[in-house]
């Protein structure tokens, strides 16, 4: 048996429209484990459409068992697509965030946040009628929010929203609906993700401070 890992989100963990193996986080056990870490692929509580809130009540529900070896977050979109208040976001992920370093054996260096990728330059968006650059302030500010969280505890933050940005409009990086991303795409947060969490697994790694 490899090192337990849990993957906790919404549709961008459970890999809305692609197959199992597309999705980013078993991406992710799969190159670590070429690389000879022996990560198995995760247990994920993930489901598409899922707030702060939602996600808080459904790891109540399927009560994991830790301790792992390693676990993900990414986690807030739906938050802002449903105009929340990046206030109640911050304290919502910072109590996700503290429950996911608990899962993770209190090993704050042994967790990985994922920022929330851009879903405004998507297809999507742009027939949505919505305003595109407030979904980017908006989305700017949840991320302040959480790597914030993530540098007072100690938690690697990787920023995958740059790359959603750049790419995320291009057809091969989008799913068939025009809004999530495709195996391809996830690809791209997978190889942002690599050398940090292939730090963080390292078995001399002391403790994590610092983003990709």
């Amino acid at each position: 048996m490899g090192l337990r890992y849990l993957a906790l989100g919404d549709s961008y963990t459970i890999g809305e429209a692609v197959a199992v193996e597309g999705r980013w986080p078993h991406q992710l056990a799969s190159r670590l484990r070429a690389e000879g870490i022996d990560l198995d692929d995760p247990w994920t509580i993930a489901t598409t459409g899922w707030t702060t809130d939602e996600l808080d009540a459904a790891i109540d529900e399927a009560a994991p068992q830790g301790p792992y070896d390693f676990a993900s977050l990414l986690i807030g979109v739906n938050n802002q697509y449903r105009g929340r208040d990046p206030g109640n976001y911050a304290d919502e992920f910072a109590a996700l965030l503290d429950r996911a370093i608990g899962f993770a054996g209190a090993r704050a260096d042994r967790v990985l946040v994922l920022s929330i990728p851009d879903w405004g330059v998507t297809p999507f968006a742009a027939a949505s009628g919505r305003d595109t650059s407030a979904i980017a302030r908006e989305l700017d500010a949840y991320n302040a929010a959480a790597r914030a969280a993530c540098e007072a505890r100690g938690v690697a933050f990787v920023d995958i929203t740059a790359v959603s940005r750049e790419r995320g409009a291009e057809p091969d990086m989008l799913a068939e609906d025009g809004l999530h991303p495709s195996a391809l795409m996830y690809a791209e947060w997978t190889r942002l993700a690599l050398p940090v969490a292939r730090r963080l697994l390292q078995p001399s790694h002391g403790n994590a401070k610092d983003d990709a």
